[in-house]
């Protein structure tokens, strides 16, 4: 009884299953070898922070392999900042990736990754409480110094021709850096050229990512020119 109730009140969920069997069927042996290394150990390249919107999907968008990435996703891709005392202000969740990620698995790189038409920046932009929402509402305080940000600047600061939320979620890539940057580990692995932090935003209508350009003080969409670019940087940084 509670089976049949199960499968035809949830029928989205009827994707998730044959896409399992497809998987075992069509893709599991190509990653049969793979999967065998990765039961024993993993050793990710990057922490990837990202927004659990469904519609950011890392691993497609940066066409990476199990295992390449530690991700941390929740709401708006925030980082609670760290008090005096060194611990969290907040959910100790994102501290305690960034620990793991950095102590554990001794990563390199951190990609903080915000995205367009976010849920979260809308909600912060329109300055308004969802009813019935009281954890949703309470988690967007991490992105009020953002909106500040976004408040101070004059108008042909702005990219030309995008929506204010937006424009937000750009300026709230930088805030959860800096957020980053108040955790001890992370300062001192950057300020011992240990580590690298990165900032991407993504376009969901056109599915292109840009990379924060600290030369041009914008971001710059990852193309080919781009990519060089960004890669002869890490090289020269590397020798």
């Amino acid at each position: 009884m509670f089976g049949a109730f199960w499968y035809t009140s949830h029928y989205p969920m009827k994707k998730l299953i044959r896409g399992i069997v497809d998987f075992r069927h069509k893709v599991r042996p190509d990653y049969r070898e793979t999967f065998a290394k990765l039961a024993l150990g993993q050793k990710p390249d990057v922490l990837f922070i990202a927004c659990s919107d469904s519609r950011v999907v890392p691993n497609l968008f940066a066409s990476s392999d199990p295992g390449d990435l530690f991700v941390l996703r929740n709401v708006g891709n925030m980082i609670p900042p760290c008090g005096p005392d060194g611990v969290s202000v907040s959910d100790e969740s994102e501290a305690a990736a960034i620990e793991f990620s950095l102590m554990g698995l001794n990563v390199n790189d951190i990609i903080v990754c915000g995205h367009s038409e976010c849920g979260a920046m809308l909600a912060i932009h329109e300055r308004r409480a969802i009813p019935n929402h009281p954890h949703f509402n309470s988690w967007l305080k991490h992105g009020l110094s953002a909106y500040a940000r976004l408040k101070g600047l004059a108008p042909e600061a702005c990219p030309q021709g995008m929506a204010p939320h937006n424009v937000l979620s750009q300026i709230n890539v930088h805030e959860q850096i800096r957020h980053l940057m108040s955790y001890r580990v992370v300062r001192e692995r950057v300020e011992a050229g240990k580590l690298r932090i990165h900032g991407w935003w993504f376009d969901i209508a056109n599915a292109d990512v840009y990379s924060w350009n600290e030369e041009a003080q914008a971001f710059r969409l990852i193309d080919d020119d781009e990519a060089a670019r960004i890669m002869a940087k890490l090289d020269s940084r590397n020798s």
